[in-house]
């Protein structure tokens, strides 16, 4: 192991015997009593040196025999020290691409903050490089939203729509103004190839909708058509429950941006619980999505793009999350924020007990099925929470883990 105080937590001393590690509330923490001289030693815990030869340096600045295993183990146990040269072969791998790692050095030392074991953040890192996702839907959203994913290192990102590139189409990061004219898929897979670190091996990408292709980690529905936004057909997302594929949901509807619910099949809430939960609420609504659905498409709907670019990087992080193998608060969640007020506001699609998804059948709480409306005892076993570092925040877990 070569030690590193994880280099993206800033570090100052609150007094004479206490370091605080990190600014923000979401991940400072402070660790005390700590002398003068073993605040000085942290700066050789820079990564370069093993623990032997730290044993030297210790020895050499009259640090008592013992200090440094307890040092680096009371840090490790605080999630503050990462390993130089941990993570494993897929790590190492990364490692010796020097390119494409100082691409995703940003990438790296956010990941550091919430990955607490050493060596942790490479090797999630390293993972994205195996993982396949599927983006469907190439428009203000969907193609940013692509780009972004393969930019943060995520190994294979497809992107599956028709048609042509219009005018209103093109975004900074998304579709560029000399795709024009070009099939709008095959723009947004060059785009997302411009975007990544390195030049993942192309695959041949067959027809069809690649639902049930067991190498995808995620699907994301980002549709153009504004009715789809805002009210996902179950059917359509039939395959992926069948396959068991996650998947997650954004978009832009008349000045409204959308993200989730992440769906994860069997577990949470999908496109078929939202439309339950909403015609219970309010018996019009299959009747109102029926008139929209085979009403005249709009050619060009109501996208700021401001928010879709802000739509589909909160959509991205999301996926992320939940490809490093965490659980976003969009697991049966749809996140919503409209103009011009940009208010986030989380709305629950909980698993509905006439759903054929058989979330409802995973747990016995209850739940609601509107804002604070209880309605009945069976729910999905929402992931817990744990208190964490003695800062207020709070970090999710769960067991649901994308395929790699």
């Amino acid at each position: 192991m070569h030690p590193m105080v994880k280099p993206a937590l800033r570090r100052g001393w609150r007094d004479l015997n206490t370091v605080q590690f990190g600014m923000t509330p979401a991940h400072a923490l402070t660790l005390g009593p700590m002398d003068t001289a073993t605040g000085s030693f942290l700066e050789l815990l820079n990564g370069t040196r093993g623990l032997p030869l730290l044993r030297e340096e210790a020895r050499r600045m009259d640090l008592p025999d013992g200090h440094v295993d307890t040092l680096v183990r009371r840090l490790a146990h605080a999630g503050l020290v990462d390993d130089a040269r941990g993570g494993g072969p897929a790590a190492e791998a990364l490692r010796a691409k020097e390119d494409v790692l100082r691409r995703l050095r940003p990438d790296l030392a956010s990941l550091s903050l919430t990955s607490p074991e050493p060596g942790g953040a490479i090797g999630r890192l390293a993972a994205r490089r195996s993982l396949r996702v599927q983006v469907r839907g190439a428009g203000r959203v969907g193609a940013v939203l692509a780009s972004v994913l393969s930019g943060a290192g995520v190994g294979e990102v497809d992107v599956r729509d028709v048609g042509r590139v219009e005018p209103w189409d093109v975004a900074p990061g998304g579709l560029s103004a000399e795709s024009l004219g070009d099939r709008r898929d095959e723009a947004a897979r060059a785009s997302a190839r411009d975007a990544a670190p390195d030049r993942p091996p192309r695959r041949p990408h067959a027809p069809g909708s690649g639902a049930r292709d067991p190498g995808l980690s995620l699907v994301i529905l980002s549709p153009r058509d504004d009715v789809a936004v805002h009210a996902p057909d179950p059917l359509a997302a039939e395959p992926l429950m069948a396959s068991g594929t996650p998947h997650l949901y954004a978009g832009v509807v008349e000045g409204t941006g959308v993200v989730g619910p992440l769906v994860l099949p069997g577990q949470s809430g999908c496109a078929g619980c939202l439309h339950r939960n909403r015609t219970d609420r309010d018996p019009a609504w299959p009747r109102l999505v029926a008139q929209w659905r085979s009403g005249k498409a709009r050619q060009v709907g109501a996208c700021d793009l401001a928010l879709a670019t802000t739509v589909a990087g909160l959509a991205a992080a999301h996926a992320l999350t939940f490809l490093d193998g965490e659980s976003p608060t969009a697991a049966g969640v749809r996140w919503e924020v409209s103009l011009p007020a940009l208010d986030w506001r989380p709305r629950p699609v909980w698993p509905h007990p006439a759903c054929a998804c058989g979330a409802a059948e995973k747990g016995n709480e209850k739940y609601t099925s509107a804002e604070g409306e209880p309605r009945e005892t069976m729910a999905v076993q929402q992931p817990s929470t744990e208190r964490r570092r003695g800062t207020g925040s709070a970090r999710r877990t769960g067991t649901w883990r994308a395929h790699v």
